[in-house]
């Protein structure tokens, strides 16, 4: 699978010769073709793996979900491996590398600061401690065990740092970014000590805190799409006001836009998404640090196609890292989280020698 790792550069530069489709009229085209290159992408990576599918076999067995093909015999280990196995984390992968990607687009443009992610607050570091109490108490072989521990602990996090916030009665954006960069220090040292005291679960500590799709199930895709479609859709409402506060927030509150309730909603929305997404996948990082990065360079910093670009690139990102990670190493995996770093990491070097 080391033959995938170009792919991703090669993807980039795909967008970057659709990039000739943003014009006015066209401006629909792109998001198209990048949502039915995903869609392929998706299929392909399908078939990938330990036992090797064939394609074929992979609209086949898809198509027979929606009344197709019901005159073809798939045999049952293929249709176990997809559907059991391969597709949940593939639709899963999907959809947490999109929604990681535009909170992270979300956060440069509040804090107005190139280097903030969807973890800058926290947030990850607060999930991650409520999954390490779970894996210390035994909770990880009960459904949600982790799951329901690790969402407490973030949205606890995120009530905290807003509590503190308002102590004043007044704050701002680079008041919220010091809380949150205080308590990450502070949970993170939390789990140290409490890996430290429980050396049996270290292993599934630090494998959940690097990320992970392994045990992902529909129940739990089911309830990520309906909190995501809110979740993005205030996202992109609130956009055009994120436009505006870019050229300072005295400028925007001069033309009517209430600065404090638009950062309060939007920062609140990306952080229940964040929550979720690390709450079922664990802590995957350089996902929503690199793609609205990417994003902003092909296409501008107009939040509104920021943030579209952010989702593709996102998904398609952790699509084919996720794929690597259970493919490097087969029949063993590699924390998914490590890919995306190794990946990450020179992609981001390179932007910044790019940019000088």
């Amino acid at each position: 699978m080391l033959f995938s790792i170009p792919f991703f550069f090669e993807y980039f530069k795909f967008v970057y010769i659709c990039r000739a489709m943003e014009k006015e009229r066209t401006r629909w085209l792109l998001p198209l073709v990048l949502g039915i290159f995903l869609l392929l992408s998706m299929l392909a990576t399908a078939g990938i793996g330990v036992i090797p599918i064939p394609f074929k076999v992979v609209v086949q067995s898809i198509g027979q979900k929606f009344g197709l093909f019901s005159d073809i015999q798939i045999a049952d280990y293929f249709q176990v491996t997809l559907w059991q196995l391969r597709i949940p984390r593939i639709v899963m992968s999907v959809l947490a590398g999109a929604a990681l990607a535009i909170c992270g687009g979300v956060f440069q443009s509040i804090f107005r600061n190139p280097v903030c992610d969807p973890y800058i607050l926290g947030i990850s570091s607060g999930a991650s401690i409520g999954a390490a109490i779970a894996f210390i108490l035994g909770w990880d072989a009960v459904l949600f065990g982790i799951t329901l521990p690790a969402l407490a602990t973030a949205l606890l996090t995120l009530l905290v740092i807003l509590g503190i916030a308002r102590i004043k009665g007044k704050h701002n954006t680079n008041t919220l970014l010091l809380i949150g960069i205080a308590l990450n220090f502070l949970i993170s040292a939390l789990i140290t000590l409490l890996i430290v005291m429980n050396q049996k679960e270290m292993h599934k500590i630090y494998f959940w805190t690097m990320g992970s799709l392994t045990h992902v199930s529909w129940l739990e895709i089911a309830w990520l799409i309906p909190i995501m479609i809110s979740c993005v859709g205030i996202l992109f409402y609130y956009s055009k006001y994120l436009n505006i506060m870019q050229v300072g927030e005295e400028t925007a509150q001069t033309l009517g836009i209430n600065t404090q309730k638009t950062t309060y909603i939007v920062l609140i929305t990306s952080s229940v998404l964040i929550s979720v997404v690390v709450a079922f996948c664990g802590s995957i990082g350089f996902i929503g640090l690199i793609m609205p990065h990417v994003a902003r360079l092909l296409f501008g910093s107009d939040n509104r196609r920021l943030f579209t670009y952010s989702l593709f690139f996102g998904a398609f990102f952790l699509l084919i890292a996720d794929t690597l990670a259970r493919t490097m190493a087969a029949p063993a995996e590699l924390p998914v989280g490590s890919i995306t770093a190794l990946a990450g990491a020179p992609y981001f070097i390179y932007l910044v020698l790019r940019k000088k």
